[in-house]
Parts: C-alpha cells; sequence; structure tokens
C-alpha cells in the first residue's frame, strides 16, 4: 500500500512538471511573439534598428499613426516582457532558461536604444554593456606606441611608420576594372572552403552590389529564405586583402552562414521565432560581427592568405607580388591597432574628445589615411558604441574556440566548434573563461 502511494505520488509529481513545462513552453512562445512584435514597432520609428527580419507577416505591427515617439510605452513594454520573461526562466528547463536568458538580454539592449534614439545617453562603456552585454578593454597611448614600433621594425626603408606603411599598401590597391573579378572569385573561394566542411541549404544565394556614400566599407543584407544582398563600398581604394576580408566576413562563414543556420536550425526546425528578428544594437551583433572577424581566419588560416593573395588574386587584378609577404607581415601588426577605433568612439561618445582630435587619434594610432579616418568618424557618430563588436567580438570568439582546443586544433574541430557558434542563440558572457 505504501509502495503504491509513493508510486502514485511520483507520478503526480511527475505530470505536474510535464503540465507545467507545457504551458510555460506554450507561454514562452507567446511572449517571443511579443519580442518580435515590440522589435519591429521600434523600428518603425528608428530605422536602424532592424537588421533583418524573416518571421510571419501576422507579426508585423501596422503603420504608426503617430509621429511622436512613444519612448515610455516602449520601455514599459520591454520592461514587463523582461518580468514575466524572468519567471519562466526560473522553471527548471535548460531549453526555457536558455530561450529566456537570451530574450532578457537582447529587451536590455532594446531598453537603452529607445533611450538613445529619443535623446538619452550614457557613458561609452555603460551603453556597451546594456546594448552589447559586455565592456571592451582600454588601451593607452603606450599601448599603440609599442605597437607602432614593433611595425617600424618590419615595414621596409626608414622614417614616418604611417608614410611607409602607405607607400607599401598602395601596391596593392585593386584596380576599379578588375574588383568584380577579384570578388566574385574570392567569395566563390570562401564558398567552396565553407561547404566542404558544412552542408548549406540547396537553394542559398547572394547579389552582389557595389554601392557607394556609405559610412561602413561592406553589409550583409539578410532577406530571409537563405538569401542575402552583399554590398561592397567603393568611396576608398580597396586593397587586396580586403577582398578576402570582406568575402568572408559578408559571406562564407560570415554574416550570410550565420544567418541561414540560425533561420534553419532555431527558426524552421525548432519553431522558435525570436531568432527571426535581428536587432542590430543588441548582444547578436557582438557575436554576429566577432564570428565574421573571425571566420576570416578559419576559413582561411596560417599562410593561406598569403598564399591565396599571391597565388591567385594578385595575378588577376594585374598587380605585383613583390612585397607582399612584408605587406601580410604588417597588417598583422596593424591588426591590432584597431582597438585604437575603439578609443576614438570612448572619446567622442563621453565628450573627451573633439572630432578634429579623434581624427588624428586614428591617424597617428590605427594608420588610417585622413580620408578614411573622417568615414570611420561618420561611422561612429551613426552606430555609436557598436564599434567594440568587430575587434573585442573577434577576441572572445577567438578565444572561447581555442579554449577548447587550442590553437593549434585540427581544423575540422574548429570548423565543428564555429559551426555550433553560428547556430545557438549565444549570450556574448557564454563566451567568457570559465563557461562550460
Amino acid at each position: 500500500m505504501i509502495k503504491c502511494l509513493v508510486i502514485l505520488t511520483i507520478f503526480f509529481t511527475f505530470s505536474c512538471q510535464q503540465k507545467q513545462e507545457a504551458n510555460s513552453s506554450e507561454r514562452i512562445n507567446m511572449l517571443a511573439e511579443r519580442y518580435v512584435r515590440l522589435g519591429l514597432l521600434i523600428g518603425q520609428y528608428d530605422g536602424d534598428f532592424v537588421d533583418a527580419y524573416y518571421g510571419p507577416d501576422s507579426l508585423r505591427p501596422s503603420a504608426i499613426k503617430q509621429t511622436t515617439f512613444p519612448k515610455d510605452g516602449l520601455l514599459r513594454e520591454v520592461n514587463l516582457l523582461i518580468n514575466e520573461l524572468k519567471s519562466i526562466g526560473s522553471i527548471k528547463n535548460d531549453s526555457l532558461t536558455y530561450r529566456s536568458d537570451w530574450m532578457i538580454s537582447q529587451l536590455t539592449a532594446f531598453s537603452r536604444r529607445i533611450k538613445i534614439f529619443a535623446g538619452e545617453y550614457n557613458s561609452f562603456d555603460g551603453e556597451s554593456k546594456e546594448l552589447f552585454g559586455v565592456t571592451a578593454p582600454v588601451y593607452d597611448q603606450k599601448h599603440f606606441q609599442l605597437l607602432l614600433t614593433r611595425l617600424d621594425s618590419v615595414l621596409p626603408g626608414k622614417g614616418n611608420i604611417s608614410a611607409r606603411f602607405e607607400q607599401l599598401s598602395n601596391r596593392f590597391i585593386i584596380p576599379v576594372d578588375k574588383l568584380d573579378t577579384v570578388f566574385k572569385t574570392t567569395i566563390a573561394e570562401a564558398r567552396k572552403r565553407t561547404v566542404s566542411h558544412y552542408t548549406l541549404p540547396s537553394n542559398e544565394s547572394f547579389t552582389l552590389e557595389y554601392v557607394r556614400d556609405k559610412p561602413w566599407s561592406g553589409y550583409n543584407w539578410y532577406k530571409g529564405g537563405y538569401n542575402s544582398i552583399i554590398q561592397i563600398n567603393t568611396d576608398l581604394p580597396i586593397f587586396i586583402d580586403r577582398a578576402i576580408d570582406l568575402a568572408c566576413h559578408e559571406g562564407y562563414p560570415g554574416h550570410h552562414v550565420y544567418n541561414m543556420l540560425l533561420e534553419e536550425n532555431i527558426y524552421r526546425r525548432k519553431g522558435w521565432v525570436e531568432i527571426s528578428l535581428y536587432p542590430l544594437f543588441s548582444p547578436q551583433s557582438m557575436i554576429a560581427e566577432g564570428s565574421a572577424n573571425f571566420g576570416i581566419e578559419v576559413a582561411f588560416p596560417g599562410e593561406n592568405q598569403l598564399h591565396f593573395i599571391s597565388d591567385v588574386l594578385l595575378p588577376l587584378a594585374g598587380l605585383d607580388t613583390i612585397g607582399i609577404k612584408e605587406y601580410m607581415s604588417a597588417l598583422l601588426i596593424k591588426s591590432k591597432l584597431n582597438y585604437a577605433r575603439n578609443e576614438a568612439a570612448r572619446g567622442l561618445l563621453n565628450g573627451t574628445m573633439t572630432e578634429a582630435a579623434s581624427i588624428k587619434w586614428l591617424t597617428d594610432y590605427a594608420l588610417y589615411t585622413n580620408e578614411a579616418a573622417i568615414k570611420s568618424i561618420k561611422f561612429i557618430n551613426k552606430y555609436r558604441s557598436y564599434v567594440i563588436n568587430y575587434n573585442y567580438g573577434m577576441d572572445l570568439v577567438k578565444n572561447y574556440i581555442e579554449s577548447k582546443g587550442g590553437a593549434d586544433m585540427p581544423k575540422e574541430k574548429r570548423w565543428e566548434l564555429f559551426k555550433w557558434l553560428l547556430s545557438n542563440e549565444i549570450i556574448p558572457t557564454d563566451l567568457m573563461p570559465g563557461k562550460p
């Protein structure tokens, strides 16, 4: 009799738990729909808010009737959603906790972006934390001066470092009439390397366009259904190494592949509608930009870039290979100067640098030409603390993947870990040291 009562109690408890989880699963799906509707509504006011959406048309809000930005109403809905998601996240179910935590981190960014759009600003680090879930490290002048000293030792000639680097790099500007051939060849190679490790949807495709008068050098506009528009900005000269950078970052295995894998694995297979909305100013961009930049190294590891540029791209562009080894060695050091742009943005947003001072900082410590520095300031004025996603995001992704198998892990293992990163709802803090 006692044994029967114990069995019945266990059965009843298990049944109640199953029912609670089923109810919570239904509830989180409803909250995910509210999350999407809210994001799309914000996007009707803030034209930069929604980077991509491929979910149901039924979740699209009606055309807005008021022109006044409803800041307080939007913030109330954000807070309501966060509180409801927290109550679901407290249930002992990994899937529910996983989804609720991810949406809460995204909604925290919604709140900050709403305030920014309304003209309410925070410090550079405060904004970074709320929008992207992390703050980037701070580097002083001494850090960049040491890197410049290293760069000085590998550049040919003597004298001004910036002038010598510019003289070397100008040998490798892709002629305008060769751009399309070089880019299409590089994208095809990046795709070939990606599909040798990943099975991509059979109907995936992209359209390549060349544009001008943009604050960025390249952009992937993901349209859903495994299709993208990849745009390359031709305002400034494009160097031969940028063909690989942009082909991987915007295409394979970068943004195009990232968005496709999320759509295929999370939206279509699991039915998690929240992933169909990609809000640009959110922790998702830390993963998106970081993985897109690290994807260059995944697809072209070690000296692969040098060999492909020397053997394929330079002949295609009609350029000489003399000096290419020195140029690629210099680029390895110069890439570490990318954090100088964070400091320029930090100074601008915190009010400790004028635009003129920021331009000088970028020319002195990031080795930008004056024209490129002005273009970068335009980017910072528009996208603000977003700049940390490129360098710090890449370092987070790189360090996380290498912590799972070492810098010299087999390339198949690296591709496998990279695919996991591209196929799941990841919060940037998940990539911090000590996380499983």
